[in-house]
């Protein structure tokens, strides 16, 4: 697998051994633009981050009907009102929580699809805006300075309280908070696998293309592949062959540490997909590996979350 080469001038942050793209090159190269595959502008487009735009043709619209939105606040362990986007069932016993995990983008209008998706499913899905604190990511349009002003400040520790205190808040505002998933895309991927090795509630986890690997950062000092032993839910990791930020040799290593903890996580690899095929409102998205991967992750939260 081949690679690019980092500028002279970019900063620590950026940084990737040689066998993959940093992450912000990574994106860039995802959201290289198709003419012919847009959506040109309209309200639905707007929803979308701006590092986003154009929005692609293929992007799905869940409609709300059958659904309760809300978009809320709820308080972090630090007292910050953390906003939040709500889908669940409008009738009907408190609904299994999945608490969904934003891109690097925030919690734009896919987001907020996601949340509805998983709510026509059956369960109340809450998207909370884990960048809150140190901007609104859904505003800045490149994303190298998405990265190095946003992303890069989140602390993990702060992360994973502001997941716990949305469980929380969840179960008392109508979510079952005896059954607790979490799944995330990219950025969100890495904090699924962290937050299975900090929560002793949670139930299972699915995580779509997430970091495995990584240099240690004051803010950041842990990798999942670090923390494998110390799971304490099962992760389905969804990962795409053709990544070029994540190289599969990076899988294969955290399979392995997997199988070696005995741990009851699986991974799979799209071989033909790559980073962000889930995504269908840019070209990244491919269709095949993005149903099969919904269809995995649907039995995956069935079987560990909703539990009959």
């Amino acid at each position: 697998m081949t690679a690019d080469r980092m500028p002279e001038n970019q900063l620590p942050e950026s940084r990737a051994p040689a066998d993959r793209l940093p992450e912000d090159q990574n994106w860039v190269q995802m959201l290289g633009v198709d003419r012919r595959s847009l959506l040109i502008g309209g309200a639905f487009a707007a929803g979308f981050a701006a590092a986003c735009q154009p929005v692609a043709a293929t992007t799905v619209q869940t409609p709300s009907d059958g659904l309760s939105i809300e978009n809320v606040h709820f308080t972090g362990s630090d007292g910050f009102a953390v906003p939040a986007y709500v889908a669940r069932p409008d009738h009907g016993k408190p609904a299994p929580i999945i608490v969904v995990v934003h891109e690097i983008f925030g919690v734009h209008e896919w987001m907020k699809d996601m949340c509805r998706r998983f709510a026509k499913a059956g369960y109340y899905a809450v998207a909370p805006d884990l960048f809150a604190r140190q901007g609104d990511a859904t505003k800045v349009s490149e994303v190298k300075t998405l990265m190095e002003t946003i992303v890069s400040k989140a602390p993990d520790a702060q992360v994973m309280a502001d997941i716990d205190a949305a469980f929380a808040w969840a179960g008392a505002h109508g979510g079952d908070g005896g059954k607790r998933g979490i799944t995330g895309f990219c950025w969100g991927g890495r904090i699924v696998w962290l937050y299975a090795a900090h929560s002793q509630a949670l139930d299972a986890g699915v995580a779509f293309y997430g970091r495995l690997t990584g240099d240690p950062k004051p803010l950041q000092p842990k990798s999942p592949v670090e923390l494998a032993d110390a799971l304490h839910a099962p992760v389905l990791g969804q990962y795409g062959g053709q990544d070029k930020g994540i190289p599969v040799g990076d899988v294969d290593a955290m399979r392995e540490k997997l199988k070696a903890a005995g741990k009851p996580g699986a991974i799979t690899v799209y071989p033909d997909a790559g980073h962000g095929f889930m995504a269908d409102y840019r070209p990244s998205y491919d269709p095949a590996a993005a149903a099969a991967a919904w269809k995995a992750t649907a039995d995956w939260f069935g079987k560990y979350v909703k539990k009959g």
